[in-house]
């Protein structure tokens, strides 16, 4: 929790209690379904929580943004980025339904009243969105074309209206057909911490 506060400092108290309770609930979710790995459970907060709030120092967004976040497992990026979003819609989908019971509980006992859970695959959702955000859940280029439908055309926010995706290692070649138009950023430019090293904030705006 502590590395929540050093980076974010300003976080009020609400959000603040919701961000300790998230440890203890995912602890206790963890133990009867398995959403995050034994390994990473104790490294909560580092490589789960402000992993996804990498985000949130990319781009803040305005009053009213739509996000959809696919495949979000146990609810990552999302439900990090909806207790700092308040105002922020978040629909959170992934076709496993035990995660989504998961995400629905953890957002149930925080109170967050601006997230949907559904159990589905992206391609099933006509919905659209000024937001698409995803954990490497697939290589970059097939989820593009998975996505771009869901993709608004009106922006509202600083950034056009596309897709933000958390990603590792190397993925040059992955990327190398929208060199043009996509923004990579270093996680390690806003946190400190090893773990996010070779982490990157991959930024593509969308146009239909």
């Amino acid at each position: 929790m502590l590395n929540i506060l050093k980076y974010f400092p300003n976080l009020t108290p609400e959000q603040i209690t919701c961000f300790e309770k998230m440890g203890p609930l995912y602890h206790e979710w963890n133990g009867k379904i398995n959403v995050i790995s034994r390994k990473d459970i104790d490294s909560l907060y580092e490589k789960h929580i402000l992993h996804a709030l990498a985000i949130a120092k990319f781009i803040t967004f305005r009053a009213g943004t739509s996000v959809l976040d696919v495949g979000t497992g146990g609810g990552f990026p999302g439900i990090p980025l909806a207790v700092l979003f308040p105002t922020t819609r978040f629909v959170l989908i992934d076709p496993i339904g035990k995660k989504i019971k998961v995400v629905q509980a953890v957002a149930e006992a925080l109170g967050l009243k601006n997230v949907i859970a559904l159990q589905t695959r992206v391609q099933e959702v006509k919905e659209e969105f000024d937001f698409v955000i995803s954990r490497a859940v697939t290589a970059f280029p097939p989820f593009v074309e998975l996505v771009k439908k869901n993709i608004a055309v009106k922006p509202q926010n600083s950034f056009p209206n596309g897709i933000i995706y958390l990603k590792g290692g190397d993925f040059q070649e992955e990327i190398s057909k929208f060199k043009k138009t996509i923004v990579v950023t270093d996680i390690s430019g806003f946190f400190n911490e090893p773990y996010f090293e070779t982490k990157k904030v991959i930024y593509l705006p969308v146009n239909r």
